[in-house]
């Protein structure tokens, strides 16, 4: 993909709104609850690369929060769009059906790792697919309980905010929310959390707050987004399935962030051989459009009975085209194996950066999911700074680099740049984070 303008999705609009008046117009119209993390109003985009209403250009390593491992506005995803578009927009899946939406689910089905027969439900966003991933669970178990992890971040509704394990800044002023809901530590070593701890924890709600019998489903990250990207340790993966099998819990793998190619395979589980119960997609699995996915166990979704599952735009035509041609863009383009070699890059620069600047204490990742945690030192003691994070993420802007932060402490950089990024525009954007990092430590 190049950066033309005779592609779709990339000619202006020809406004003449600077940023600045576009965000005083944002203060006066949209809720301040809407945070934003650049002050910067996109006007075009084209697979890497962002363009302002002013005309800059930008390094887009933040992919809409991990929406674009195919780029913006790839041409294939946009053309399966704009054909779908020509044909119809709606008719809700519940009252006329469409074979987009059973031909998308075959080939998500296919793809599940596990032997046994899949089935999928599809819905618009990841919070919805996370709350009925614990419809489905507490359906088929017949129990109430659900237990999620420290640091997990799994949506916005009341029942996906009760399942987040991080107060602020989501969580404020939003209670009481559902009942049932209980967190166990997650393992990160880098702050002290050993996977003995965190299993710990685990046994540790069986005795003093939930009987493991009690329990529908036990969800988890592979990889916490929002949490910092930790990457759940495999044999901590591999402890999970073996207790909820001894429990008949269900095991749901939480991959609305790290799913679709992130990691260098379709589900970031994958990589542990651990196989859930339970799978929830959203954000990449359809190349920037609305539409969110469970896949499971064919016998656990068949449990909740005709009518109890849906929505009025759940797996919307549109939605279903764009994720068909976006898994043909996975397999056609190589993806899978391209995150791993631009995982291997982003380690290669990361891994350099950290012994010119010490403020780097962990560079993390699985595949082209990548972090680095910025810390200092504080009366002789490592502790996180998400002062000099912040200050990092907008020098950047400045210099052309869309970033996002992240994690518990707001310390940490996560990279989600589109894998179908050129190798000069991923070096473009490691070269200015290195450049802002020699500014703001004074290591120029």
């Amino acid at each position: 993909m190049s950066s033309t303008d005779n592609v779709v999705g990339t000619k202006p609009n020809n406004t003449a709104a600077s940023n600045q008046a576009l965000m005083a117009r944002r203060q006066q119209a949209v809720a301040r609850g809407v945070a934003n993390m650049h002050p910067l109003f996109a006007e075009r985009a084209l697979n890497a690369e962002v363009w302002d209403v002013e005309g800059k250009r930008y390094i887009d390593f933040a992919g809409g929060i991990g929406v674009l491992n195919s780029g913006h506005c790839h041409p294939k995803v946009m053309a399966a769009v704009q054909e779908q578009m020509t044909r119809f927009t709606h008719t809700c899946f519940q009252v006329m059906p469409y074979e987009p939406y059973v031909a998308l689910a075959e080939r998500l089905n296919a793809m599940a790792p596990g032997d046994a027969a899949k089935k999928t439900l599809f819905l618009t966003t990841g919070s919805e697919a996370v709350e009925n991933a614990v419809k489905i669970a507490r359906a088929y178990t017949g129990r109430p309980a659900v237990i999620a992890f420290n640091g997990g971040y799994h949506g916005r509704t009341s029942m996906t905010l009760a399942l987040t394990g991080k107060v602020a800044p989501y969580k404020i002023g939003f209670g009481p929310f559902p009942a049932e809901i209980y967190h166990a530590p997650f393992p990160v070593e880098v702050h002290g959390v050993t996977i003995e701890d965190a299993l710990a924890g685990l046994n540790n709600l069986f005795k003093c707050d939930v009987e493991a019998k009690r329990v529908a489903a036990i969800i988890v990250e592979p990889i916490q987004g929002e949490g910092g990207f930790y990457v759940a340790p495999f044999e901590f993966l591999r402890k999970l399935r073996e207790i909820c099998d001894e429990h008949g819990i269900l095991l749901i793998a939480d991959e609305i962030q790290a799913g679709a190619a992130r990691t260098g395979k379709m589900f970031a589980i994958e990589h542990s051989g651990v196989v859930p119960d339970l799978i929830t997609l959203a954000k990449s699995i359809a190349g920037g459009f609305p539409i969110s996915a469970v896949v499971g166990r064919a016998d656990v979704m068949d449990s909740v009975g005709p009518g109890g599952l849906g929505g009025t735009y759940a797996g919307s035509p549109l939605g279903c085209a764009a994720g068909l041609a976006t898994l043909d863009v996975f397999e056609q383009e190589g993806l899978f194996e391209r995150s791993l070699a631009l995982g291997e890059r982003l380690t290669q620069r990361f891994d350099a950066m950290a012994k010119s600047y010490p403020c780097i204490g962990d560079v993390r990742g699985l595949g082209a999911m990548m972090a680095i945690e910025l810390f200092k030192d504080q009366a002789g003691k490592r502790v996180p700074d998400p002062d000099l994070t912040r200050q990092l993420v907008g020098l950047a802007a400045e210099r052309g680099l869309i970033l996002l932060s992240c994690g518990m402490y707001g310390n940490a950089i996560r990279v989600l740049v589109p894998i179908t990024a050129p190798q000069e525009q991923v070096d473009e954007g490691l070269d200015i984070i290195e450049s802002c990092l020699a500014s703001l430590t004074g290591n120029a």
